[in-house]
């Protein structure tokens, strides 16, 4: 059974830059779409990007042009560069492994029932 684990999540000062990494461990790593989401208070998860096997890349709209989402499967790694970072971009970042589809249809945003394995999330904190 894969497990992720994230890492990265700090606080920050709007304009600022963060990256967050997410390491996958155990077997069998099958090679399938990744992707980031994030959680604020008070709201219901939302997909902030997603990768697929080929580097093909899908990001929410408030964040492309800021967020770049990348992959690494040699090391077996996710990450999520985010930099002019706004307060809005506050909450728990998880990422998240697809079910078995290699790669991400642009519905996979907007439904987080597509992945069955999550991290448990790394915090990230943006004051203006």
């Amino acid at each position: 059974q894969v497990q992720l684990v994230e890492s990265g999540g700090g606080s920050v000062q709007a304009g600022g830059s963060l990256r967050l990494s997410c390491a996958a461990s155990g077997y069998p790593y099958n090679r399938r779409c990744m992707g980031w989401f994030r959680q604020a208070p008070g709201k219901q998860r939302e997909g902030v990007a997603t990768a697929d096997i080929d580097g093909g890349t899908v990001y929410l709209d408030s964040v492309e042009g800021r967020f770049t989402i990348s992959r690494d499967d040699v090391q077996r790694t996710l990450y999520l560069q985010m930099n002019n970072l706004k307060p809005e971009d506050t909450g728990k970042y998880y990422c998240a492994r697809a079910r078995s589809a290699p790669y991400c249809y642009s519905w996979f945003l907007r439904d987080p029932k597509e992945f069955d394995t999550w991290g448990q999330g790394t915090q990230v904190t943006v004051s203006s």
